[in-house]
């Protein structure tokens, strides 16, 4: 029980160690950028990202221990397809954030979102509980690609 509780913990730390380096290899003043953009209807404060984000790299952690712990032979692949989804959101604040792209952030987005669903599809075949742990993560994924669409749009018109 014990080595489950920390292997559990291992996977939870190390997600959100991911969305840590992201954050830090972005540059840092995220809030000005924010506000300097034209945002789409309905963009929350900015102050939401990273409290969201930190609720949903926990879920994520703990929902690929749920699969690590499996006894299915498919669990590779799936954790496989986890760490490509998360390399992707690890992507997408350096490339938004960093480089200021908007159009790449755009295609980091819509990669990371192609990824996430193949995951959920894999994960589904093994345990049920890892996908719907993972639930909120794709509704705001969804959102985020929303927001990084409409703000790639509204500020390429307004130039």
């Amino acid at each position: 029980m014990k080595q489950k509780i920390t292997n559990a913990l291992l996977f939870i730390v190390g997600t959100e160690l991911v969305g840590v380096l992201s954050s830090i290899l972005s540059g840092g003043n995220f809030s000005a950028f924010y506000q300097s953009l034209n945002r789409p209807p309905l963009s929350p404060p900015g102050w939401l990202f990273p409290v969201m984000w930190t609720i949903l790299y926990a879920l994520m952690g703990y929902s690929a221990h749920l699969i690590y712990e499996s006894d299915s032979f498919r669990k590779k692949g799936a954790l496989i397809l986890y760490d490509a989804q998360l390399f992707a959101n690890f992507l997408w604040s350096p490339v938004f954030f960093g480089l200021k792209s908007l159009g790449g952030a755009t295609v980091v987005i819509l990669v990371m979102l192609v990824l996430i669903i193949a995951m959920l599809v894999r994960f589904w075949g093994i345990r049920r509980l890892a996908v719907y742990l993972n639930l909120p993560y794709l509704v705001w994924s969804l959102y985020a690609a929303y927001l990084t669409i409409g703000v790639l749009v509204l500020n390429q018109a307004s130039k």
